[in-house]
């Protein structure tokens, strides 16, 4: 058989090429990918729609770019449901190929959609929940939180009760991951007795019918009232509270529930009866750092309202990642060299600087907020005291990094 010479060459210069493409390096990321995880849809997308707008905003003042590199953000929605975010997380590691996947405000949501995340070689920031799992035992050196631990904030409140003398407490808060921490946090500080405890229906069909619970706080003969009720449930258990008269009989204390969200929708209905209650949270509005007051000079100029916790954390997460990406040039393949970034916390922060825990959680400042009005006629929250100082979690005893 005869055998063409040029078809010798062709074939030996195709084999060699293929050798070359294979043995080639990567091409260097042209840009960061993050995936955003968060409700949009469902009246809770109120709190998404913070996120997502402080999210935009951060990425507006760094240019839309780190370390030379385009960030591209995709928006998921969860629909307040554990097992459509895990989908969405699901679509954002294998099909979207994200380097980060962010956001995430309900615990039972993160829970279901870590492993898609860490398995998958991904970094995970929380910008919002909290669970006491991936605080302790659960812990994973590519997960980092940009907010709390559940517990911290109602921890933080038991000790103010208990330096207003106040002996006894009624607890109420929904019936989920985040809800059964709040409680715990209050209950593993609070000296005085515990009248009782309800743990309401949560999700989709969440309860917004609170009477029988705030008659059994009456009836229960309680100094003080507990709740934890994000979005719509915090403001229908605020007017049922005051419907009912208990604001001039019984203090009401709570955490993530009169903030810049529910506000406004008080203010509008001319609750007043909100003004001087007291939370407590890492962070506020008038909080003094020169980031904050960048932040918040501009949400308010740029969507016409005060940011909520909410947005700030989201605020942060942007900057977070932005040094980390910035800490290795720009070398996305190097997971070690921005876990080691990320773990120095090595940025401008609107709570100022803090430090992290073995567990990846923020070591941080808790402070006594007030529902206020600004010199505008605003109502927000203005800090009135630090109760803890670079407070760490519980839980992180537990993890093994």
């Amino acid at each position: 058989m005869r055998i063409h010479k040029m078809g010798l060459i062709s074939v030996a210069t195709a084999a060699i090429m293929g050798a070359a493409v294979l043995a080639a390096p990567a091409l260097a990321a042209d840009k960061v990918k993050i995936g955003f995880v968060t409700t949009l849809t469902t009246p809770a997308a109120v709190i998404g729609n913070d996120m997502k707008d402080a999210f935009d905003l951060a990425n507006e003042h760094i240019g839309g770019t780190m370390a030379g590199l385009e960030i591209e953000i995709i928006y998921e929605d969860d629909g307040f449901k554990p097992e459509i975010g895990k989908q969405k997380t699901d679509k954002l590691v294998k099909q979207d190929d994200v380097d980060f996947i962010t956001g995430y405000i309900w615990s039972h949501v993160l829970l279901a959609s870590r492993k898609s995340a860490l398995d998958a070689g991904k970094f995970m920031i929380s910008a919002n929940a909290g669970p006491s799992q991936l605080a302790g035992k659960l812990c994973h050196k590519n997960f980092f939180s940009t907010s709390w631990q559940n517990d911290q904030t109602p921890m933080a409140l038991g000790e103010v009760l208990n330096q207003r003398g106040v002996k006894s407490l009624y607890i109420m808060s929904p019936n989920y991951a985040a809800g059964k921490n709040m409680a715990a946090g209050v209950e593993r500080t609070f000296k005085g007795e515990i009248k009782g405890k309800d743990m309401t229906k949560w999700g989709k069909d969440a309860q917004l019918d609170f009477s029988a619970e705030l008659a059994k706080a009456k009836a229960s003969g309680t100094e003080a009232i507990f709740v934890f009720y994000p979005g719509k449930a915090g403001g229908a258990f605020i007017k049922q509270y005051m419907q009912a008269g208990l604001n001039e009989s019984i203090p009401l204390y709570t955490v993530y529930t009169v903030d810049a969200l529910s506000l406004p929708k008080f203010q509008k209905a001319e609750m007043k009866g909100v003004l001087g209650s007291l939370a407590t949270q890492f962070w506020s509005p008038d909080l003094d750092t020169p980031q904050n007051e960048k932040f918040v000079s501009a949400f308010l100029a740029k969507y016409g309202r005060y940011p909520s916790f909410y947005a700030a954390q989201s605020y942060d997460t942007l900057f977070f990642i932005k040094s980390a990406v910035e800490a290795v040039g720009g070398d996305l393949t190097n997971m070690d060299g921005m876990r080691a970034a990320m773990e120095k916390a090595d940025y401008p922060s609107v709570r100022g600087p803090y430090s992290y825990g073995n567990n990846h959680f923020p070591i941080q400042n808790f402070y006594l907020r007030e529902a206020a009005t600004d010199s505008e006629g605003r109502w927000t929250t203005k800090i009135v005291s630090t109760v803890y100082s670079n407070h760490q979690d519980v839980y992180a005893k537990e993890c093994k990094l």
